[in-house]
């Protein structure tokens, strides 16, 4: 009887074994051609206390990107229920459909930058259901005011919904599926569904059932921080962190991107590319010698060509408010300069 258990857990440790050596050792192929973009947030842009205009035109203009990952942060397009300002989402769509530019449109309550879920004021306090009709009333609103604009590539339904990460009140599969369905019925030219996933922390099945496309995000040094009740571990600070190497190979990211494939027959893009600093603190309080722990354009080199190993061929880098801050506000021009080079 004793034996037993112990085949059972040598026959298990030879899988695990046989898994990791799948997923982790290899060369993946490479792309051919690879598209390259950028997220871009207002919100990020104004906290960083830049003129959000100026930045987003530089990057059209300067940098010459035709790839954008746009976020509609819930907060600034509905600020009293039922009053909806789109002029500032009608600019950046307008400005890059007269420059030939492409849009990931992100819709939903949690659609990136901190706090991930941009709900405004009046929304907080409303029941779970409360909410959810709220926003599909918003999405309704978003899609039919940008459904016929060429330059809406792609519809992304939130950011990385069933990754616990960021201040956002629920976690709903099944509200994501709804979501998706009046997305679905609303948009004529029926374009793709990203749904997006941790790239470290998932391996993308849920996102793959659900969405046309899965999204993933690709990151390699970051500050990682916990948090428990001191009478669990008194003899520990009630909250600490430490920075964090991902030591992950590319092969990592292709063999997910090729199971994917295989059993679900979706597409992998990488929606978020690490090229900004991650701070214990927001970026906007972080000091420039903490920011350059986790990125400088020597990082920056080495993130881009990981990421070319990895065999995708759509990437959205993140962070392109801060080079803009680096170059105007720091007087450290490097980055975008560095930058400059892939577009």
């Amino acid at each position: 009887m004793k034996k037993k258990p112990r085949v059972i857990l040598i026959i298990l440790g030879i899988f695990v074994f046989l898994f990791c050596c799948y997923i982790l050792v290899g060369t993946p192929s490479q792309a051919k051609e690879i598209a390259w973009g950028v997220n871009f947030s207002q919100k990020h842009a104004k906290n960083l206390g830049l003129d959000w205009k100026e930045a987003y035109l530089a990057l059209l203009d300067d940098l010459k990107i035709r790839n954008f990952k746009i976020p509609t942060h819930w907060d600034l397009i509905e600020p009293a229920n039922g009053e909806y300002n789109f002029e500032d989402l009608d600019f950046q769509i307008g400005e890059a459909e007269n420059r030939g530019a492409k849009i990931l449109l992100v819709i939903g309550m949690k659609t990136g930058r901190w706090p991930e879920c941009h709900i405004p004021g009046w929304a907080k306090n409303l029941s779970k259901e409360e909410q959810q009709k709220e926003i599909l009333e918003l999405i309704e609103k978003t899609v039919l005011r940008y459904r016929d604009r060429v330059s809406v590539k792609m519809w992304q339904i939130e950011n990385e919904p069933f990754f616990p990460f960021g201040e956002c009140p629920w976690v709903d599969k099944d509200f994501v599926k709804e979501e998706i369905e009046k997305v679905k019925s609303l948009d004529s030219q029926k374009r793709n569904i990203v749904i997006s996933d941790s790239g470290e922390g998932s391996l993308w099945i849920t996102a793959a059932q659900i969405g046309d496309v899965v999204g993933t995000t690709l990151y390699k040094k970051v500050w990682f921080s916990f948090s428990w009740e001191k009478r669990m571990f008194p003899f520990l600070p009630q909250k600490f962190g430490f920075y964090v190497y991902y030591p992950l190979p590319p092969m990592f990211y292709w063999r997910k991107a090729q199971i994917i494939q295989k059993f679900f027959q979706k597409k992998v893009i990488c929606v978020e590319m690490q090229a900004e600093p991650w701070c214990p603190v927001l970026l906007y309080d972080c000091p420039l010698a903490e920011q350059e722990k986790t990125m400088t354009p020597e990082q920056l080199k080495y993130n881009l060509e990981f990421a070319q190993k990895t065999g995708f061929d759509e990437f959205y880098l993140w962070g392109a408010e801060w080079w803009y801050w680096m170059k105007g506000i720091q007087q450290k021009p490097e980055i975008w300069e560095e930058v400059k080079k892939l577009f």
